[in-house]
């Protein structure tokens, strides 16, 4: 079994939901950025989303923006967010990492030497969000070897036959965008993401995690109920930038971290 899936089953077993925490990766610098990460896992990320910085982030609202403009300053590159995936693997052999970018930089980094690099460093995954499934062979199909999946989004305007194809290819777990719009946009519709997520669960076996405008343990708790994992990105990037000048911020992430934790146990 991989990491992804015996993650979902222990949770599972102990009637919790995953919380899935997004930070991009050297924000503010790297040793910051690593004691954060090492701080959210301790208290209670059971799966990370490890952003790599890009200058032209489309899918990202102006919180993220603002932490791939941080990233990129301190020299963050997706060389640099292969290492740190190995230092992270070293320290949490049994937490998967998904590892988060757009399509241009991977392309530029070479589609094989990106798989060979990042499987070895460890990862278990990755999510590129302006890859669609009928343009991610070109990706994919140079992966020989062992399992790097495609992390799969859905959207709330994805309608049920496309929403079935997407399932059908999908690896690891979907990602399931609960509204319309860039990450950060404020509010939460709970209600009709729980039927999203409802109708994405008849078409799959695989894990449902649910993100975008997910920002308080209560919201956690309404999507834990339905959803087998919850992604939670700009609130934590929110507390980076608040808190960029406290010598406590690996702890002020990690507190934050517990509540949101806390909200998943069923």
């Amino acid at each position: 079994m991989t990491r992804i899936e015996k993650t979902f089953d222990r949770l599972a077993a102990a009637n919790e939901k995953a919380l899935v925490g997004f930070i991009t990766a050297g924000d503010p610098d790297t040793a910051k950025s690593f004691e954060i990460i090492s701080s959210m896992i301790d208290n209670g990320v059971d799966v990370l989303e490890l952003g790599v910085p890009f200058s032209d982030p489309t899918a990202d609202g102006p919180v993220i923006q603002r932490s791939s403009a941080r990233a990129i300053k301190s020299k963050m590159t997706l060389g640099k967010a292969k290492e740190m995936v190995g230092s992270i693997r070293k320290k949490y052999p049994d937490t998967p990492v998904i590892v988060f970018s757009y399509y241009n930089p991977i392309y530029a980094y070479g589609i094989e030497n990106f798989y060979g690099d990042f499987v070895s460093a460890g990862a278990d995954g990755v999510l590129v969000v302006d890859l669609p499934p009928e343009e991610s062979d070109e990706m994919t199909g140079k992966w020989t070897g062992d399992p790097l999946p495609l992390i799969r989004l859905v959207a709330p305007t994805t309608p049920d036959d496309r929403m079935k194809h997407i399932a059908d290819v999908s690896e690891g777990f979907i990602y399931m965008v609960s509204k319309t719009g860039v990450t950060g946009s404020a509010g939460l519709d709970a209600q009709e993401s729980s039927g999203q997520v409802a109708r994405l669960k008849q078409m799959t076996r695989l894990p449902v995690c649910v993100g975008f405008g997910i920002s308080t343990p209560a919201d956690v708790a309404d999507m834990a109920r339905v959803a087998d994992g919850v992604v939670i990105g700009s609130a934590f990037e929110r507390t980076i930038e608040n808190n960029i000048e406290d010598p406590d911020l690996a702890g002020i992430i990690g507190r934050q971290t517990a509540g949101y934790k806390a909200a998943t146990r069923m």
